[in-house]
């Protein structure tokens, strides 16, 4: 919990990598998950770093390993991925998987290319059968017409597929077929008698089912066509016309005995194509099987290798000592760990010079690093969204666990809603380890991620529901109403108290369509419910006033106390940072202020509550006319809660403006007294408001060498030295930002620029207060807007299901019932949860957080292979 509270300490480090040893290091490094590597090369490009080689050779396996995963896909075959991930590969065995992969993808793609040839000639053999069954019935000749010359050669001797009809010696009458897309026959029909003016005859018909394309793969109908032509240039232009409009052109036999033979030898080749083509498909079965077994290990092993190239490529190469040196970011606490990682990668590698490291020191703010577990997640997400803290300030999430589902809960007040959400959640929970939900990315995927918040929100809200006595816009009576309607009749009073009170009788009951209890008469009124809202407040007509008066009362109260417990965790901030002043200039007046002026209104609210009762409650002074009162100092007495209170108001007003002034005025001198009389170990004067990591935008030289990358620029220091000079500044009373100002020279100082920042900051303190506090008043606006949906959805649904006779009441009320669960779901529970969740988000980052959190830092990234993606989605090409 003390990690959560605020960001962890860390420590900049330099490890010392051997040359033979830097793989295996990082390579353990990346295992655990323990530092963050800072850039030294950032005035080198991409291209000409010591290890680009070696990222080309990874992304090189990357492809050949998608280009597997393609494959795979393709034929159908399960992808297995392993729940452990393997270590990257040793150096030793790099090559011969390199070797392995590139030797796989060359007989892969040979196959592909074979079984593809064999595919497309198997098609072009099935066209052509179906081309010469449907051109048989289009030109019947006459033996004796029969021309007797040879118009076809052999099978044996030509291709039968390259022949075309315009090769006929001496022929004049001509024939082109083939096949024609369906959507293209008319236009192809139209084009030809234009080009050819009449001479060429076109015969088409429709096949009766549809054929494969061989060069796209689609299935697809086609129209078999037979264009007869006369003379050699006509022919050569249907061949053109052909070609543009993409028609598979094949021979047309000149006899019916050419056609049987050419229809037999068909026959023959396309069932030794179907055999040649069912093996080369099993063949390449088998090498896809044997290749997807090892393709998961083989791909986060690569993966881990570039990573570790890309960190070795941020390292700085010592030609003198053969070395590479990286500067890390480290958490105090994991130093032995990276110490162990490093000792564990020299040994794996079998050097005799183990790696080591140092730390150095240095002025540059460190990443925040704040651990979480699946509870925690989600709330710190929330804060990270608004902005990830600075380096070792208070962490908002803790605080959130408890504030923001709580807040939700007053805006969400419902005992049946907020129970259908804790089971959802209740369910995710459960079932969280369930692969689907874990690797979903859609809404449900949001939902899984925030199942905790869920959880916590849902239990909150029957808390408040509870209060609220609200249960899908009804009330539970569980302990009995303190109120008695029989003791409003004046029966059951003596004859003596009768004249004294507006009591009932049965005329009035008759006469009167609105009764009201009167809490003053003995026996009406018997004490509060014992938890929450007395059930008989759901039956009054002032109900809505009622509760408009008490949510209102209560969301100024939660927003004050919400706002001042961030003034006090901002004297955490100035504690730890060692800004003493910034409490009594800062701090202590900002908590006047509020308290002095909105406390004062929650003090006066509280007060009514517990002095005036049933009896008094008439004579009660309006709480919002003493307020603005406070503020406009009457000349005439009131009444007042108290005596003594216009005195007592004033003062507290007199009082918060003048710690205003006075922490205004004081810091100003201080400032200005700090610039006349500079101190002798900072010549530059400080300001309170400045940052804690630099000293008026002084630059030392330590900072400055980490961005000017390289090993030369670093400082080496070992961990004594650190230990001495930090125990020596503790001794002479300085900071290392102290001693960071000594050679550096300072901004000019501007006095006036530091008051205007001043007033404009109590300004928008003082301004800031007011409308925050008015902002608070959301968690009355939307707990009622709940409350009213809830009520319209039971009265247009429900009550009419209800109030059907017995014959159709049955049957109606089912459907009315899934309509209302529905609806309740939808617009009650996704709708309006997500309004109050996105008010709740923003009561915090605003009105919350401004007063403690700044949110200006980075995040810690450590170099892990968990951060890698192992999905295989991701590898498709």
């Amino acid at each position: 919990m003390g990690s959560l509270f605020r960001s962890e300490p860390m420590c900049l480090a330099q490890l010392f990598l051997q040359s033979g040893t830097a793989y295996e290091c990082l390579s353990a490094l990346g295992e655990k998950g323990l530092v963050q590597f800072r850039d030294l090369n950032q005035n080198v490009s991409s291209f000409q770093r010591k290890f680009v080689g070696e990222v080309k050779r990874c992304e090189e396996l990357e492809r050949i390993l998608a280009y597997l995963v393609q494959e795979i896909h393709r034929a159908d075959i399960p992808l297995p991925e392993g729940e452990t991930s393997p270590p990257a590969p040793p150096l030793k065995q790099v090559l011969e998987m390199q070797e392995q992969l590139q030797k796989l993808e060359v007989e892969l793609r040979e196959v592909t290319r074979n079984k593809e040839k064999l595919r497309k000639n198997l098609l072009e053999l099935i066209e052509y059968t179906h081309m010469l069954r449907v051109t048989k019935t289009f030109v019947r000749r006459n033996v004796e017409f029969e021309p007797t010359y040879e118009e076809f050669p052999a099978l044996d001797s030509d291709s039968l597929l390259d022949y075309s009809s315009m090769q006929r010696l001496g022929a004049k009458l001509g024939f082109v077929s083939g096949l024609i897309h369906q959507g293209k026959v008319e236009a192809f029909e139209r084009m030809l008698w234009r080009v050819c003016k009449g001479y060429t005859i076109m015969t088409y018909a429709e096949l009766d089912e549809s054929l494969e394309d061989p060069e796209t793969g689609e299935v697809i109908k086609w129209h078999v066509f037979l264009i007869s032509f006369w003379g050699e240039q006509i022919g050569h232009k249907v061949k053109k016309i052909c070609d543009c409009y993409h028609c598979h052109i094949y021979p047309y036999p000149s006899t019916a005995e050419e056609r049987r033979e050419i229809q037999e030898g068909l026959s023959t080749r396309i069932q030794d194509l179907y055999t040649v083509l069912h093996k080369t498909e099993d063949y390449l079965r088998q090498v896809l099987c044997k290749a997807a077994e090892s393709v998961y290990s083989r791909a986060v092993q690569v993966k881990k290798m570039k990573a570790i190239y890309h960190m070795l490529n941020m390292c700085s190469l010592d030609v003198t000592n053969k070395c590479l040196i990286a500067e890390v970011w480290c958490p105090e606490a994991d130093l032995q760990g990276l110490r162990r990682a490093l000792e564990d990668g020299s040994r794996e590698s079998g050097a005799t010079i183990t790696s080591f490291m140092n730390t150095i020191p240095t002025t540059e703010t460190p990443p925040t690093l704040i651990r979480t577990n699946k509870f925690t997640e989600g709330f710190q997400n929330i804060v990270d969204a608004y902005g990830v803290g600075s380096y070792r300030e208070v962490n908002p999430a803790l605080f959130s666990i408890i504030t923001f589902p709580f807040l939700f809960a007053v805006m969400f007040g419902d005992f049946g809603h907020g129970f259908v959400m804790f089971l959802f959640a209740l369910l995710l929970v459960m079932n969280e380890n369930h692969p689907r939900l874990s690797q979903s990315q859609e809404i449900l995927g949001m939902f899984f991620n925030g199942r905790y918040i869920l959880l916590l929100m849902g239990l909150f809200s029957v808390y408040t529901g509870l209060i609220y006595n609200d249960c899908f816009s009804k009330s539970v009576n569980l302990f009995g109403s303190g109120w008695n309607v029989s003791a409003m009749y004046s029966a059951s009073h003596a004859p003596a108290e009768r004249g004294k009170m507006a009591l009932w009788n049965d005329s009035v009951v008759r006469r009167s369509r609105v009764l009201q209890l009167d809490p003053s008469v003995p026996g009406v009124f018997q004490g509060p419910y014992p938890l929450g809202i007395d059930p008989i407040w759901n039956l009054a007509t002032n109900r809505l006033t009622f509760l408009n008066s008490f949510k209102m009362k209560m969301s100024v109260i939660l927003g004050i106390i919400h706002m001042t417990f961030g003034v006090v965790l901002g004297i955490f901030n100035h504690l730890h940072f060692r800004k003493k002043f910034n409490i009594y200039l800062v701090s202590v007046p900002e908590l006047l202020f509020l308290l002095c002026m909105f406390g004062y209104l929650v003090f006066m609210v509280i007060y009514k509550w517990l002095v005036y009762s049933a009896e008094t409650s008439r004579a009660a002074p309006s709480i919002l006319i003493e307020f603005i009162n406070m503020f406009l100092f009457p000349t005439t007495a009131t009444s007042g809660l108290y005596a003594g209170q216009p005195s007592s108001s004033s003062s507290l007003v007199l009082e918060s403006l003048w710690a205003q002034e006075a922490a205004l005025g004081v810091h100003l001198l201080s400032t200005c007294s700090g610039c006349c009389w500079p101190s002798p170990r900072c010549p530059c004067p400080c300001s309170s408001w400045g940052s804690r990591s630099s000293c008026c935008g002084c630059t030392t030289g330590a900072a400055a060498s980490g961005s000017a990358g390289g090993y030369t620029l670093v400082r080496k220091d070992s961990e004594e030295e650190v230990s001495l000079m930090g125990s020596q500044d503790i001794e002479e009373g300085s900071t290392p930002l102290e001693d960071g100002c000594r050679e550096v020279t300072c901004e000019e100082f501007n006095f006036g620029e530091i008051l205007m920042t001043q007033v404009i900051h109590s300004i928008e303190y003082c301004l800031g207060c007011i409308s925050n506090t008015a902002s608070y008043l959301r968690l009355w606006a939307l707990s009622l807007a709940h409350a009213q949906l809830s009520d319209v959805l039971w009265a247009m649904l429900m009550r009419v299901g209800l109030r059907v006779d017995k014959t159709y009441g049955v049957l109606l009320l089912l459907p009315v019932m899934a309509l209302f669960a529905v609806l309740t779901i939808f617009i009650l529970l996704v709708m309006e949860g997500l309004s109050a969740f996105l008010h709740a988000i923003r009561l915090h980052w605003v009105e919350f957080q401004n007063k403690f959190y700044v949110g200006a830092g980075t995040k810690f990234v450590p170099f892990s292979f968990r951060r890698l993606s192992w999905k295989f989605s991701d590898d498709r090409a």
